[in-house]
């Protein structure tokens, strides 16, 4: 392709002395000794993160639910869907169930949900009393934990579970934290 004479002056016009109304290079302000706090986040911007309240940051949604479906997703992949979600159950129930969809990750891990009786009479609120762990794929966007009752039955009382991810549970998996309440039997008649 051959430029014209004057096309040839118009891409010299611009390309050496700048499109007009936009400044060359010499002509931008230059900071002198800009502070690093400058280039940082703000204290007063940040929020900190609460690991006593449910997780967050991976997690598009979490939630306590009597139960899940699975359907098919747009994607054609199978998507987990939470059931009656609510975070009150009855004595009876055979099991509690952690509903979860997560953000795009790139490497498989694993969630874990530990369950502690946070205010039941006669259990010690530092034991795990149910736990449950499930491995999340690649491809995977949505997943389940499903917490089964103790020997003797859920008691009535308020529950916390525990939501770590990664390979193994320790003090740097920890996500956050879901709770849960048990109510008494309804008396029969």
């Amino acid at each position: 392709m051959r430029l014209s004479a004057y096309m040839f002056g118009v891409f010299l016009e611009f390309s050496l002395l700048g499109a007009p109304g936009i400044p060359l290079a010499d002509d931008l302000p230059i900071m002198k000794n800009p502070s690093i706090p400058d280039f940082q986040n703000r204290q007063q911007d940040l929020k900190p993160y609460d690991f006593d309240a449910p997780p967050e940051g991976m997690f598009r949604f979490i939630t306590t639910a009597e139960g899940f479906e699975e359907e098919l997703s747009y994607r054609r992949t199978h998507e987990i869907v939470p059931v009656n979600v609510t975070d009150r159950f009855r004595s009876d129930t055979a099991g509690i169930f952690i509903v979860f969809q997560l953000h795009q990750h790139y490497q498989a891990f694993q969630v874990f949900g530990l369950c502690f009786p946070e205010s039941v009479t006669g259990l010690n609120p530092q034991a795990v009393i149910s736990q449950d762990a499930m491995y999340i794929a690649l491809e995977d966007e949505s997943g389940y934990l499903k917490l089964s009752p103790p020997p003797d039955g859920w008691g009535p009382g308020n529950y916390r579970v525990e939501i770590h991810a990664g390979e193994q549970v320790n003090e740097m998996s920890l996500m956050g934290t879901m709770r849960f309440t048990v109510l008494p039997a309804a008396p029969s008649s």
